[in-house]
């Protein structure tokens, strides 16, 4: 499970190594993608809080990076944070999220982005829920929600 000190650690030392890589151009990347999801992904921007399709999402699944499909947070790490943004206390893996040191807007934040594709995804803050302590507060935007199917029951 990774921590607060985890985060600090991989923005300032560097991420392990990604599942695989993908790398497209702008052009590319403009093609397959709307025009939010490219802002927010490939641009670093954010969405309006409370306006994201995820935010208020409840279904079983994954939420996979909305540019290259990798699975990145698991709907059962999701929580109510308040903020306006879907929210995650782990990424599925240690090495699907990239965390950087972001310094824009006058604050120092990190910032986390897809390991595979470097699709920005949002913010990582220390004041989530145990254990981790950590809140992945992610654009609906940069994921799309894979759902599930439960077994039926016999």
């Amino acid at each position: 499970m990774q921590t607060w000190n985890d985060v600090i650690r991989l923005a300032n030392n560097g991420s392990p190594t990604p599942p695989r890589r993908l790398e497209k151009t702008n052009a590319e990347w403009k093609k397959e993608l709307t025009p939010e999801q490219y802002h927010v992904t490939r641009e670093h921007g954010t969405e309006r809080a409370f306006t994201g399709e995820y935010c208020e999402a409840h279904e079983a699944g994954l939420y996979a990076c909305a540019c290259c499909g990798t699975p990145l947070y698991d709907s059962r790490t999701k929580f109510e944070s308040g903020t306006g943004w879907p929210s995650f206390t782990q990424p599925v893996e240690d090495n699907v999220i990239k965390y950087k040191k972001d310094v824009s807007y006058g604050m120092t934040r990190v910032e986390a982005l897809c390991n595979v594709c470097d699709a920005h995804q949002g913010h990582v803050f220390p004041d989530g829920p145990a254990p981790s302590g950590l809140r992945l507060c992610i654009n609906s935007a940069a994921v799309r929600l894979v759902t599930t199917k439960e077994p039926a029951a016999q």
